[in-house]
């Protein structure tokens, strides 16, 4: 679906075509440079030439277009790219994160007032703590790609909001991405269940 200024797009994982997710902000929005407002937030790795990169890079195009004009679509796209004010950007630029070498990064951020959609793998409803999506996950997103030109203050933008994601594969958690099972601790040796009277 389009509206005006604005392209909706489905990225769908595959084996040949992934879509992993990093540094997800799910449970609880965050706030955004500094005094920004608080929200949702992720970013989707795919992989250079495949489907979802291309259906990026038409919505990207589409968006432009529909906000400037045809004749003048390309000539934004690469403009607000070399002026680094866009949602999809090479990921070799931050080979130093976990997935991003060799990949290309879209983020995509929700409002407050319009968390995005959770799913697990057979379309039920996810509670946002459960951990369930999490950073280095294989996901199929909803991407609303949007632009916001100059006349704003912030200079021609090309953005993406993040309306949902759906569990598609476990992969291998990003640094610092997932808390810890139980059953990857043992009982430590000599200590007992606290008691009520531990506790002043």
């Amino acid at each position: 679906m389009e509206t005006k200024n604005q392209s909706r797009i489905m990225l769908i994982h595959s084996d040949a075509d992934p879509v992993r997710l990093a540094f997800p902000v799910l449970n609880t929005p965050e706030q955004f440079q500094g005094p920004g407002k608080p929200r949702y937030s992720g970013t989707l790795l795919v992989k250079p030439g495949g489907a979802n990169d291309k259906k990026i890079r038409a919505a990207l195009r589409a968006t432009a277009a529909a906000k400037w004009g045809e004749a003048k679509a390309d000539a934004a796209v690469k403009s607000i790219e070399a002026s680094g004010k866009i949602a999809y950007k090479d990921g070799n630029a931050k080979s130093d994160y976990d997935g991003f070498a060799g990949n290309w990064s879209l983020a995509a951020h929700a409002q407050e007032s319009a968390p995005p959609t959770l799913l697990d793998g057979v379309k039920n409803r996810l509670p946002r703590n459960t951990g369930v999506i999490y950073a280095g996950c294989h996901v199929n997103a909803s991407i609303e790609i949007w632009a916001l030109d100059k006349s704003k203050g912030f200079g021609n933008q090309l953005n993406a909001n993040l309306r949902g994601l759906q569990f598609a594969a476990a992969g291998d958690s990003f640094a610092a991405a997932r808390p810890a099972d139980d059953d990857e601790f043992e009982a430590v040796e000599g200590a007992h269940d606290a008691e009520d009277d531990d506790f002043a």
